[in-house]
């Protein structure tokens, strides 16, 4: 059944037009991802759908009685409420129905045997159809629904309590979207859910628009989100609409199999034009009639031709690989039982990471667990907090932390750059910014002007140009659109550097990291993979922690765990004594080798004291090391 359909659809604003003759049809139950750059007309076409814009053209149908919910991206909620109240006026209606019943179950309780047998059947009739139509209305469970939304998008119980005007404005737009979700719209329109959404929150997003009876459209850069929801893409490019049928990741195959087509084409039309050109000068340059006639003919015929539109194409063909100018050691970063608090609330503590040259990390977590204060105590940005932070050698840091402090301004876009690489060409710095999507005029922007998609693009590649050699990225990706996305993962994967990156974006951790930190309370997890092997990991260590805990009581689990962290930090206390040993060997074998050096010199021959004494030195650190191996081969086997 076809719940939704435009026909030609065409807006202009001013004298230029956003979106032309675009048509599509949706039907019940489909789930649709709508994509395009930034400015494309998508939230255009969601105004008018939803006829907050008249189109100056086409038509819009929807089918009868289907109700149509929206969630726009950047909404403000102002509402003295506490999130739970707000969320029961959806319900006002089940709620006064509620009340009937109570008001009419105590009428219905107090009737004596010398009332009216006929009032009393017509109570009792009524009661019957209030209470139907109570059950219609999921009055027996809209309370409990309240509850499984508000959770599932990363409320607290405690939360539930909070007036609204007190939250942050990524917490308001979670409450905007509860609302929305509880009040049963048959198509819903979703305009970036997944921003403020932690890990979870977006999976179980993910789990609830699979489960939705009715239509979806989502404009959403989040391409593992769209990847797990919509099964077509609508397109928006060019002021045009294509539509591809799959999801994400298939739309970019069948995507680059169109492009690459697209580009043939371009390519021959391009061929024909100069070929057709080059005739009709030729047949001019005979100058007889008859040739100049034809000349014409050929001029008519070129001009009838059917224009072929050069192709939108990423600029990505040429992979730069992005070398730090100073190289560090091996050793990057080593945090040993890292704790903090604010204002006495533990935020985490025992959180042990270590990083070498060239990794690339990830570290996620749930919102408001202390992901970026992880990364600002790192970067001495935050000094208090207890345990150790050691860097290796040569190591520099560069902090992206999203609000882009570092730009000037006042500077051009090329300038920004330049300014810290003065030894670089023109053409190498324009280049650069081509490869970050800064082309032909864009380059002479003023900083001070520029999106935030657009400040973020400029400050990560002015990041990746400085001395620094390892990059701190607090979600680098957030504001940026799937092609500027695209770039940046190219840039870092091909980065010789070494990156920790916070981020809630599964694609991008999936496609850049090869390690993963999962940040609790309690300390940080490791996983040696990328997203996908982390999700496949944490589900069979559940499905082992379920299989153990079964018939357990709570306080054999938590003493369990309990046990579990201590023997977490005696295997930490285990590698970090075997480190401290395995450097000890060396220095040990290291004077070794540099006395049988001296013995070996013809210096030392005529030397009989010098002799004894290097001896002597050699049988003392011979002995030592074998002590000191002897205790390595024990914690080893231990």
């Amino acid at each position: 059944m076809i719940v939704l359909s435009c026909n030609n659809i065409s807006k202009a604003y001013i004298v230029e037009n956003v979106i032309e003759n675009i048509s599509f049809t949706i039907h019940d139950n489909e789930k649709i991802g709508l994509i395009g750059l930034n400015g494309a007309g998508k939230t255009t076409l969601f105004n008018i759908i939803t006829e907050n814009l008249e189109p100056d053209s086409g038509e819009i149908y929807r089918a009868k009685g289907k109700k149509l919910g929206y969630l726009k991206q950047n909404i403000s909620l102002d509402s003295s409420r506490s999130i739970m109240d707000e969320m029961l006026t959806i319900f006002t209606d089940v709620i006064k129905l509620e009340e009937q019943l109570h008001e009419l179950s105590h009428r219905i309780s107090t009737f004596t045997e010398e009332d009216s047998p006929d009032e009393l059947e017509s109570l009792m009739k009524f009661y019957g159809e209030l209470s139907e139509k109570f059950e219609e209305l999921d009055g027996y469970s809209f309370k409990s629904n309240i509850r499984g939304v508000l959770k599932g998008l990363g409320f607290s119980e405690e939360d539930f309590s909070k007036p609204i005007n007190i939250l942050s404005g990524g917490q308001k737009s979670r409450v905007m979207l509860a609302k929305l979700l509880l009040e049963k719209a048959d198509i819903l329109l979703l305009d970036e859910p997944t921003n403020h959404l932690d890990i979870e929150a977006s999976m179980w997003l993910e789990k609830y628009i699979r489960d939705f009876k009715g239509a979806v459209i989502i404009i959403s850069h989040d391409r593992y989100f769209l990847d797990n929801t919509v099964s077509k893409i609508f397109l928006l490019e060019n002021k045009s609409l294509t539509v591809y049928n799959g999801n994400y990741t298939e739309f970019m195959k069948r995507r680059k199999i169109d492009l690459e087509l697209a580009i043939k084409q371009y390519e021959e039309y391009e061929k024909e034009i100069e070929r057709q050109e080059e005739m009709i000068r030729r047949l001019h340059a005979y100058g007889s009639k008859r040739n100049i006639r034809q000349a014409f003919s050929r001029q008519k015929a070129l001009e009838r031709m059917r224009k072929v539109d050069k192709p939108t194409s990423n600029n990505k063909k040429l992979v730069l690989k992005f070398s730090p100018k100073i190289k560090s050691g091996r050793d990057v970063l080593k945090a040993e039982d890292i704790s903090i608090s604010f204002n006495s609330r533990e935020i985490f503590k025992n959180v042990n990471l270590n990083i070498y040259r060239g990794e690339k990390v990830g570290i996620i977590g749930p919102n408001g667990i202390g992901k970026s204060t992880l990364l600002k105590i790192i970067a001495s940005i935050l000094k208090e907090y207890q345990g150790n932070i050691s860097l290796g050698h040569y190591v520099q840091i560069g902090y992206y932390d999203q609000e882009q402090i570092s730009l000037n301004d006042e500077n051009t876009v090329i300038d920004e750059i330049w300014d810290d690489n003065p030894d670089m060409t023109y053409y190498e710095i324009r280049t650069l910014l081509g490869q970050f999507l800064f082309t032909g005029d864009s380059i002479y922007n003023i900083v001070g002007e520029l999106s935030g998609g657009e400040k973020g693009r400029l400050s990560l590649l002015k990041l990746m140009t400085s001395n620094a050699n390892f990059l701190l990225l607090d979600e680098p990706t957030n504001h940026l659109d799937i092609d500027s996305k695209e770039v940046l993962e190219d840039a870092l994967i091909n980065y010789e550097g070494t990156v920790l990156v916070v981020s809630h974006d599964r694609y991008f951790l999936n496609k850049v990291v090869n390690k993963i930190y999962d940040l609790s309370s309690d300390g940080a997890f490791e996983y040696l993979g990328n997203y996908d092997y982390y999700v496949q990991k944490k589900a069979e260590l559940d499905e082992e922690d379920e299989e153990e805990t079964k018939g357990k009581t709570k306080t054999q689990i938590n003493a369990e765990k309990k046990k579990e962290r201590e023997m977490i930090r005696n295997r930490q206390q285990r590698e970090k004594a075997i480190k401290e040993l395995e450097k000890e060997i060396e220095k040990y074998e290291d004077e070794i080798s540099q006395i049988e050096i001296m013995l070996c010199q013809p210096s030392t021959y005529s030397d009989k004291f010098l002799i004894i004494e290097l001896n002597e030195k050699l049988n003392i650190y011979k002995e030592k090391l074998e002590k000191l191996y002897s205790l390595w081969e024990e914690f080893l086997e231990n």
